[in-house]
């Protein structure tokens, strides 16, 4: 059984609330370095000051890009991600061009991720990439899809969800994806994970990251 330590050890501490205010970030990040999580998840504007206040901890600063919709232009997605690792982003969650993939413009869906890939590693080679592929709007079939699409850009993590359509992550999706990309891939679990028992579920599905507003919630839990 996963313990409270480790599990921290796994979680995105995320707020990427639409009015998200500076003291909410502040707090985001005392708490991330209290509770030892892996990183914070912040939206674009946020992350100089997170890396400010994050500086000298082991916590690291994620930003999201393309978000929530994933419907920027891969130029638009990659000069954000981009502007991201300048401002000292650790990480970076993208959103899949949606409407391409269920257009079956697949070669638009791969080059959007590429983009995203290719400015951030030359950037920093250790960059993380994930790819949210919103599971919730998605079938079956587009779901294996997305993740093959995912792997052949070049990406590091498929991650289920944004939490802002659709449903969340689920124990299915996340044991789809995990054989969909195989044992040495990355798979980010996010979306209405609000217990230590919905977290460690799905760290059991094949989940090597959980992303969640609630962590102090699930590392509190009794």
């Amino acid at each position: 059984m996963i313990t409270k330590e480790q599990l921290a050890k796994l979680i995105d501490h995320t707020f990427l609330k639409t009015n998200a205010t500076k003291d909410d970030i502040m707090r985001l990040c005392q708490e991330a370095k209290k509770y030892g999580f892996w990183s914070v998840c912040v939206n674009p504007t946020y992350v100089s000051l997170a890396t400010h206040i994050l500086r000298g901890s082991d916590v690291k600063v994620c930003s999201v890009v393309g978000f929530p919709l994933g419907a920027n232009t891969p130029e638009v997605k990659a000069l954000e991600a981009e502007k991201a690792i300048t401002d000292g982003a650790d990480e970076i969650d993208m959103v899949i061009n949606l409407g391409a993939l269920k257009s079956r413009a697949y070669e638009l869906v791969e080059r959007d991720i590429r983009r995203v890939v290719e400015c951030t590693k030359a950037r920093r080679k250790d960059i993380i990439v994930k790819v949210i592929i919103e599971t919730g709007l998605l079938t079956e079939d587009e779901k294996v899809l997305a993740c093959r699409l995912v792997k052949k850009a070049g990406a590091d993590f498929v991650k289920t969800s944004t939490g802002f359509n659709g449903s969340g992550a689920t124990i299915h999706d996340v044991k789809l994806i995990r054989n969909a990309v195989g044992p040495d891939f990355g798979v980010k679990a996010s979306g209405g994970i609000r217990t230590y028992s919905d977290a460690k579920k799905l760290i059991e599905a094949g989940a090597d990251r959980i992303g969640t507003s609630s962590g102090v919630v699930i590392i509190e839990e009794d």
